[in-house]
């Protein structure tokens, strides 16, 4: 059993830039095994929902209407890793493509649709800290969670 900090969108929670969620049956699954802690680190950086949709270009995070929310995004990421922390978290399944959650690939900061490699904010700051990222594409590879 493992405690698994997971982006709140991904359990159905309705907090992405649109107002909505992306519930993960696989990953809600997952919570008949493992002790599963929802997260939503823009919302924990302040930040509204709805919201602008947002991207990271270079070391910023800039909505596409132009606002710079990098400090958002920053404190948002310092405070779900403080919630890991807490709760003695070594693994993290994390919404793919997200400027925050994103784990290898992200939105490259056109607000095109084109990808690039990277990390979101709060993703990169959960690995830097030790933790294993995964998102909703590829947390069945987790050899954490194995039956």
């Amino acid at each position: 059993m493992a405690n698994i900090l997971v982006s709140a969108c991904l359990l159905g929670i309705e907090c992405r830039y649109k107002g909505d969620g992306c519930p993960c049956e696989g990953i809600k699954a997952l919570a008949e095994k493992h002790t599963l802690i929802p997260v939503c680190p823009e919302q924990l950086g302040g930040l509204a929902t709805p919201r602008p949709p947002a991207e990271r270009q270079g070391g910023r995070v800039m909505n596409k209407e132009g606002g710079d929310v990098t400090e958002a995004y920053a404190k948002g990421a310092e405070r779900a890793l403080r919630i890991a922390k807490l709760n003695y978290v070594s693994i993290a399944i994390m919404k793919a493509k997200s400027p925050s959650c994103g784990s290898g690939r992200i939105y490259d900061g056109t607000f095109s649709g084109q990808l690039i490699p990277g990390d979101g904010v709060c993703a990169a700051a959960l690995k830097a800290a030790g933790i294993k990222v995964y998102n909703e594409e590829n947390f069945t590879d987790a050899p954490e969670l194995e039956q």
